[in-house]
């Protein structure tokens, strides 16, 4: 059983100077359940959306004026669903599903470690491998605020031995496809108080995690070892995180600029 969730993410923009203009695109509109959904620039400008080659809602918008910072507000209103687990047996991947086995400098790993992927797959179905490796990933990669960065790759993490979800989510899309199974990159949100009130806010946090295909697309969150359920709320997919990012764009005006970024989230009561 599902749950209904508002989702609010505010991201501001300051620049070091005047911004001449910029351009912008996000993905933070959810892909399923979606009650209501809406987006607030600051400067008002107007937006169009479009969807893109991986299917995920993208909103864009040009401020075409002088700005010395922006302000987005992309809030949600969403009806999530509960855990899916493995039905029934796996199926081969099929022909358009060969970009979601290929390698991408994120996902990439090395021989030693495509070799100790493959030894979870001895003796196992496809879904008892996919979780194998999930719990591989999170056995190793401890989590850690901080200790990386959004240009981190997953051979990366896996020596660092520690990292957030975007490299457990890396790291175990590249494992999956190392035995042969097409794996997503997912981002979203994620509820983290499962026990908080109907109607209380919390602070949320944009999240990853994976799907993986095996006759059917099955999401896994190997940061927190589980499935992936009423908590979670998927935004966007692709190979990696540099087909996902919730805010991506050019300006034309000082060399550097600072993000600040709230997420709040809110299980609501039944409709």
């Amino acid at each position: 059983m599902g749950w209904r969730v508002k989702v609010s993410h505010v991201t501001h923009v300051e620049y070091d100077g005047e911004a001449h203009s910029s351009y912008n695109e996000l993905r933070m509109t959810p892909a399923h359940g979606v009650l209501s959904s809406r987006v607030k620039v600051t400067p008002a400008v107007p937006t169009y959306t479009y969807e893109d080659y991986w299917g995920t809602t993208v909103t864009a918008f040009d401020v075409p004026e002088p700005h010395r910072s922006l302000t987005i507000e992309a809030v949600s209103r969403v009806e999530t669903s509960g855990p899916r687990r493995p039905q029934g047996s796996a199926t081969a991947p099929e022909p358009s599903m060969e970009e979601l086995l290929r390698r991408t400098p994120m996902t990439a790993v090395n021989a030693e470690l495509d070799e100790l992927a493959k030894t979870q797959a001895l003796g196992r179905d496809p879904h008892e491998t996919a979780e194998a490796i999930c719990e591989l990933v999170a056995a190793r990669v401890e989590y850690m605020p901080g200790s990386t960065g959004v240009q981190t790759s997953a051979q990366e993490a896996w020596d660092l031995g520690k990292g957030v979800c975007q490299d457990m989510a890396h790291l175990t899309a590249g494992l999956l496809r190392a035995v042969g199974l097409p794996a997503r990159y997912v981002s979203g949100y994620l509820h983290p108080r499962p026990t908080a009130g109907i109607g209380e806010p919390v602070d949320g946090q944009s999240h990853a995690w994976v799907e993986y295909w095996a006759g059917e697309w099955l999401p896994l969150d190997p940061t927190n070892r589980t499935y992936v359920g009423e908590a979670h709320v998927v935004v966007a997919r692709g190979r990696d995180y540099s087909d996902v990012p919730p805010l991506k764009g050019i300006y034309q005006g000082p060399p550097g600029s600072r993000q600040e970024i709230t997420v709040t989230v809110t299980r609501l009561g039944p409709a």
